[in-house]
């Protein structure tokens, strides 16, 4: 039964596209809008004639069938509002978007419950069953909450019909399609990883500890047929003896002026803080080791930061930092890395780089005869970070000294670690050695015995050489007198001009020599004169794009004077952070391996000084080895001079990196200060996981003092720490190279032991002296001899401490290279 409750217009024609249910039903239409929980399930158009007004009435269903649709097609248009039923409000079925459309099903479903004549259809009592075939209908639409038609069972089928031509769609695709698919995957992966291996020049590590012990290169261009591993060549020394830093002299020379400009950008704020609170001016980084030396030595040296110009969001706040500190250079080019920043920076050096003046004259050894020392300008505003002796020359008088301009001009960047006595140091030297002799002229060159003899025997390859006189007299005829004399323009000799008097002024490149072809980018100085022609000449102008340190290389190579620019490298006292990367990669693959290629611990000149008694050790034994083999009947030529020798292995092993690995400190319960000790090269806490019998606590009380770790001296030490991408590493590397005893207690307490006179007859003033150093000894928190041990046992063990510690190191070996 269907129950409608119709409008009161006399005729009306509803169209319900419903869902099948059972063949006998009756549904009353809900008043309000809400989808039907009781689906219609009608297939059949069906004309329901209404002529009561509000009146419920049960109407027969006609289920013939649809007559066949026409020919032509349909034009379908939009529905009018005015086409309207005039139904109930209360039916749901009368607004226009709920139009349902009734369609009988031909499907019949067999049933046993008697016809009914007045609907025309078998229905079934409750509890009984259909035996005739009865049509078939089914729920096509229904109506949503909000009035909207809801297209359930048609939207179901078009979903699952869409769905199963995707699954289609998918089946259908070639097989080769996805296989040539997977292959091209496989290839371009397979391509960057060999490209990154070929490029990528951290293959091995390399031999660092014979960097600090046999001789630099310190002369002119390196060549580039020269080698880029090459270290060891034959014939081998056999009386190595290392260098020793500083010279002698080293106090009478007078300190050099540094320019240093440390690149930056806008964003680098707490870099910049870091830089200012820590090398720029810090006393142990100005001064040096132990007592210093009162600013004297870095009272030339000014560091400045260099940027571009900055972007619209960082300019005020740039500009604040520049008049809040007085130490920020802005260049007029974009911020960039490799298009001409370095550049830029030495052509405003050229021109506005300053340093202070020489405050003070007693030295024996100072720079004369420099064509830039005559050049002045009125001291600029001080930064803080600025030489001591800078502020006290502006509070001592109203009109400061003029400054003067640099013997060097500095690169570095913000990611290096810049000890500044340190890096003085080494500049200070370069500045006094003699220049690098000329070349002679091309006359007075030796010429090779083919070219001295103007006449020689000609061989068959050669052509014949015309002989004019010999043809004159052959034909019989005599040559005019043009023909036999020379031209004039290959016998006559230019005019003299007068040669001006060479410069006096140095021409010094100094930095990391990378596989001897370049200066790394890190930090490198040009002297003051190769800074000025590189402002000036124009060729340079034409090369400022490329990576900046290979470019710098390749102008001073461009130098008229190339042959006499000292080429003065580093590469003991520039190295990595302790837990960085590698850093001479490409640019595609920056800061991508994990290898540490030069990465070892911050380095000490008593740590060195032990490196270097193992390396010549083994140059005696590798010239010892080679001397056999040339000498041998199989071999008798085995090793010709000059050709390169493989370093040994373990000249690249570091107590705390490890190559091709990450950096894991030696123990994961390690305290702040044990954890930056563990980052000291040879430290015994570095090697706390290679002897088990040694705890922390046991390294730490035998550790070295800044005085024994610089052996008393004031420089010597590391110049840069590079690569220190975070700051926590620049933290630790402050820590290390800036902070710590001097004397540790337990060293005290050695210095004091042997102060003590070793005599059986001491007097009873030395014998309480030796009882009250007992009473502090004991007192001592570091010195824990809880039964009374004495001065002489604890220095017994401290030695025998020292013995097995020297074992360990010796060579750079790890345990067990000791029973040797």
């Amino acid at each position: 039964m269907i129950r409608i409750q119709l409008p009161p217009p006399p005729s009306s024609t509803i169209e319900i596209r419903t869902t099948p249910l059972t063949p006998s039903w009756t549904h009353p239409l809900p008043h309000t809008k809400r989808r039907s929980s009781t689906p219609l399930h009608l297939r059949a158009r069906q004309t329901i004639p209404c002529s009561t007004p509000h009146a419920t009435s049960t109407l027969p269903i006609d289920t013939r069938p649809l007559p066949p649709p026409p020919s032509a097609p349909r034009r379908r248009t939009p529905p009018s509002p005015h086409a309207r039923l005039p139904l109930s409000p209360f039916t749901t079925l009368a607004r226009p978007r709920a139009a349902q459309t009734l369609r009988a099903s031909q499907t019949h479903r067999p049933s046993t419950d008697p016809p009914d004549s007045r609907y025309g259809a078998r229905t079934s009592p409750a509890g009984g069953g259909s035996s005739a075939s009865v049509p078939m209908l089914q729920i096509i639409g229904g109506v949503g909450e909000d009035g909207e038609t809801s297209s359930g069972g048609s939207g179901a089928a078009s979903a699952s019909s869409g769905g199963s031509s995707a699954i289609h769609s998918f089946q259908r695709l070639p097989s080769p399609f996805l296989l040539t698919l997977l292959f091209l995957t496989i290839f371009g992966v397979s391509l960057t990883f060999l490209l990154i291996y070929i490029l990528n020049p951290d293959k091995e590590p390399l031999p660092w500890r014979g960097y600090c012990t046999l001789p630099q290169h310190s002369g002119g261009p390196p060549s580039p047929s020269l080698s880029p591993t090459a270290l060891l060549q034959t014939p081998l020394p056999t009386n190595l003896t290392p260098s020793v830093f500083p010279p002698p002299d080293f106090d009478a020379m007078a300190p050099a002026g540094v320019f240093i400009g440390v690149f930056s950008m806008d964003t680098a704020v707490e870099r910049r803080m870091l830089v200012r609170s820590t090398w720029a001016n810090h006393v142990r980084s100005r001064e040096g080791a132990g007592d210093g030396d009162g600013g004297i030595g870095t009272s030339r040296t000014v560091v400045r930061f260099i940027l571009g110009q900055p972007r619209k969001d960082w300019e005020r706040r740039v500009r604040l930092e520049m008049e809040t500190y007085n130490d920020m250079v802005i260049l007029p080019v974009q911020e960039n890395m490799n298009s001409g920043k370095s550049h830029a920076f030495f052509s405003w050096a050229a021109n506005h780089s300053w340093v202070p003046p020489l405050y003070q004259d007693n030295f024996t050894r100072m720079p004369e005869e420099f064509s830039y020392m005559n050049v002045s300008h009125p001291a600029p505003v001080l930064a803080s970070h600025d030489p001591a002796l800078a502020h006290q020359d502006r509070l001592k008088s109203t009109e400061p000294r003029p400054w003067v301009r640099p013997d060097f001009v500095v690169k570095a960047d913000d990611d290096s670690f810049v000890m500044l006595a340190e890096l003085e140091a080494r500049l200070r030297v370069e500045l006094y050695k003699d220049p690098i002799p000329p070349p002679p002229p091309p006359s007075d060159r030796k010429q090779p015995t083919s070219q001295q003899s103007h006449f020689r025997a000609r061989s068959d390859d050669e052509p014949a050489i015309l002989d004019f006189d010999q043809i004159a007299s052959y034909f019989d005829f005599a040559l005019p007198s043009y023909a036999t004399r020379p031209p004039s323009t290959l016998t006559a000799t230019p005019p003299a001009v007068p040669e001006e008097p060479p410069s006096r002024d140095p021409l010094v490149f100094w930095g990391y020599l990378v596989k001897n072809r370049f200066m790394a980018g890190e930090l490198y100085a040009l002297s003051f004169a190769l800074v000025d022609w590189v402002a000036k000449d124009p060729l340079v102008k034409t090369m400022v794009r490329g990576a900046e340190d290979k470019q710098t290389s390749k102008w001073i190579r461009a130098h008229p004077r190339a042959e006499q620019v000292r080429w003065s490298s580093e590469r003991c006292w520039i190295y990595d952070h302790p837990r960085a990367g590698t850093v001479y990669v490409i640019l595609l693959f920056a800061h991508r391996s994990e290898t540490n290629r030069y990465s070892h611990g911050f380095l000490f000149p008593s740590e060195v000084r032990r490196v270097q008694e193992g390396v010549m050790r083994d140059v005696q034994r590798l010239a010892q080895q080679l001397a056999k083999e040339t000498s041998s009947t199989a071999a008798p030529a085995a090793v010709p001079p000059g050709q390169n020798v493989p370093s040994p292995e373990k000249w690249s092993h570091s107590t705390v990196s490890k190559f091709g690995s990450r950096y894991s400190p030696p123990s994961g319960d390690l305290s702040l200060d044990y954890s930056v000790e563990a980052l000291v090269e040879g430290s015994d806490m570095s090697m706390v996981h290679d002897d088990g019998s040694m705890s922390a606590d046991l390294a730490w009380k035998y550790r070295e003092g800044r005085r024994k770790r610089y052996e008393g001296q004031r420089v010597g030490g590391t110049v840069v720490v590079h690569f220190i991408k975070k700051n926590m590493w620049f933290l630790e590397t402050a820590a290390a190279l800036l902070h710590g005893e001097d004397v540790t207690p337990l060293e005290r307490a050695m210095d004091r032991a042997q102060e003590v006179p070793e005599t059986t007859r001491a007097s009873s003033e030395e014998l309480s002296a030796e009882s009250a150093f007992h009473e502090d000894l004991r007192d001592s928190d570091t010195v824990d001899s809880e039964d009374g041990a004495s001065a002489n046992s604890d220095r017994i063990q401290v030695q025998s401490r020292g013995a097995r510690t020297m074992a360990r190191r010796r060579n750079g070996e790890p345990e067990g290279s000791e029973a040797r």
